[in-house]
């Protein structure tokens, strides 16, 4: 089993460009959240890991899940709103957000007791290591669970909007660091940062992906090997939960090949990253091709792949 820890939110999308006024459609979403969709869809058992609201929009959330045949016996409930998110689609697809957290029910998430004994991976990522208290409580989860020789994956997914102290949030990340056996990562959050692949790579992950958009993705492993690959072709309609699908799709690609162990990721060579590699970029390429968050099923990858 995968456990996906971090926050579920409704994003406000609107439906036409460039008007900002047009109405927006409720979408469920936040990259945790979409990244357990993901798993799922792609045929892996997994767990999601957070604190929803017990609002009609919490509820909706959860039902989804379960729908989805992700494990909710993780979620934990609060009577606080749901976060929202309004995004901003721009002319080439790609999203911008804003954010209303204050008061909000995920914010409140408390360290869980002992995951299922099944665990082999926990992905952590997006809000949920920006805001507290709960921030603390998936820091503290993340050290734990490293602890235990369980394979810790991050996607910090930047939002810089919603961290009032860069400097703050830059050292705490390079804390987490030595915890993390994958990291995936895009250009722009590597930017912000001020770290590059090498620095990154060093600091402790087995391995790092970067994401580059239209330009595919590439991996630096600690060893100071890296492989790339490019993108896929695909007429985009927008690039919300992309890089979640990304994630997903690494993880599960990982999974299948029995590689969720630190020492086994360290150990993966040029080709077995290639394959790994250029199918998370084809499963991103399905995700972007339709509006919202909706992440391929393991067949439509296959399907993708073989036009």
């Amino acid at each position: 089993m995968i456990v996906v820890a971090g926050e579920a939110l409704i994003d406000l999308v609107p439906q036409q460009r460039g008007d900002a006024l047009t109405p927006l459609r409720p979408v469920r979403g936040g990259g945790p959240y979409n990244t357990a969709v993901a798993l799922a869809r792609l045929g892996g058992a997994t767990a999601f890991c957070s604190r929803l609201s017990t609002d009609a929009f919490g509820a909706s959330l959860l039902e989804r899940l379960a729908e989805e045949g992700v494990a909710t016996g993780l979620v934990q409930r609060g009577p606080e709103p749901t976060t929202l998110a309004v995004a901003s689609v721009g002319a080439d697809g790609s999203a911008s957000y804003s954010f209303y957290t204050g008061g909000t029910a995920d914010r409140l998430f408390t360290l869980p007791p002992a995951l299922p004994e099944q665990t082999r991976a926990v992905s952590f990522g997006t809000c949920s290591l920006v805001l507290e208290p709960g921030a603390s409580a998936y820091e503290e989860l993340m050290r734990r669970e490293a602890g235990r020789g369980v394979l810790v994956a991050l996607d910090p997914n930047i939002r810089g909007d919603l961290i009032p102290d860069a400097d703050a949030y830059r050292s705490r990340f390079r804390s987490w660091l030595p915890y993390v056996s994958l990291l995936k990562l895009s250009e722009e959050d590597a930017g912000w940062l001020g770290l590059g692949l090498p620095e990154l790579a060093a600091a402790g992950p087995a391995a790092v992906v970067l994401t580059r958009g239209g330009d595919g993705l590439a991996v630096r492993t600690r060893d100071g090997a890296e492989y790339a690959v490019p993108g896929e072709k695909v007429e985009v309609v927008d690039t919300i939960g992309a890089g979640d699908t990304v994630n997903a799709a690494l993880l599960h690609a990982l999974a299948a090949r029995d590689l969720l162990t630190p020492g086994a990721l360290a150990e993966l060579t040029g080709d077995g990253w290639a394959e790994i590699l250029t199918f998370a970029a084809r499963a991103a390429a399905v995700t972007c091709s339709r509006a919202g968050a909706e992440p391929p099923y393991g067949r439509e990858v296959a399907e993708f792949g073989s036009r």
